[in-house]
């Protein structure tokens, strides 16, 4: 399945997000705590704190944008389209007829195969989220499954289960009182209490 954005923050995202983290450097050079730059930019009160913090430490610069998060990529922006395009094919293009399903174990094999670039499976999985595709679980059926013996036996089973409901009036109730403390042994928990209620 591929998401309609893409997942992820686009550089514009970034850009605005960077603008909001240097109005808070503004702010807090002019004295401005960071629970009330909080409320001004309509950030939370954590984010504040966290940038009032690398403001202290490193200036306006540590507040500055670092691009892209996330580590490097191994595979090209080049290798990346040609993915994105393999992945658009569907697994039977690539060898994979039993369903058209992509798993994160199949992409991994993938790339290997066309990129020679080793991926484990949950980086395959961030590598599709970063495509914008998400990875699927097939459904796991029997080889040799009988769909009609399987109708079968459901009815079959079923009517076999299935009780007629009980009877109106079979069913009984009572009301309960909790026991009284007086009652109890006088070792028993609580007893104590008992005795000077009265």
């Amino acid at each position: 399945m591929r998401y309609a954005d893409g997942g992820g923050l686009t550089a514009a995202g970034r850009l605005r997000r960077e603008s909001v983290r240097l109005q808070a450097a503004e702010l807090f050079e002019h004295g401005i705590k960071p629970l009330e730059v909080a409320q001004r930019l309509r950030v939370s009160r954590k984010s504040a704190y966290q940038w009032h913090q690398l403001w202290r430490e490193g200036g306006v610069r540590a507040l500055a944008s670092r691009g892209p998060s996330g580590s490097r990529c191994r595979l090209s922006e080049r290798c990346l389209e040609k993915l994105a395009a393999y992945l658009e094919q569907g697994p039977a293009a690539h060898g994979w007829v039993e369903d058209q399903v992509w798993t994160a174990a199949r992409v991994a094999t993938l790339i290997g195969r066309k990129f020679h670039v080793s991926y484990s499976v949950s980086g395959a999985t961030r590598l599709m989220h970063r495509l914008g595709f998400s990875p699927q679980v097939p459904a796991r059926r029997g080889a040799e499954r009988d769909e009609q013996a399987v109708t079968v036996c459901k009815e079959a089973t079923w009517a076999e289960v299935k009780e007629p409901g009980r009877p109106a009036g079979a069913t009984s109730a009572s009301r309960t009182r909790q026991a009284s403390p007086a009652g109890r042994p006088g070792d028993a928990p609580g007893a104590d209490a008992a005795a000077h209620r009265r």
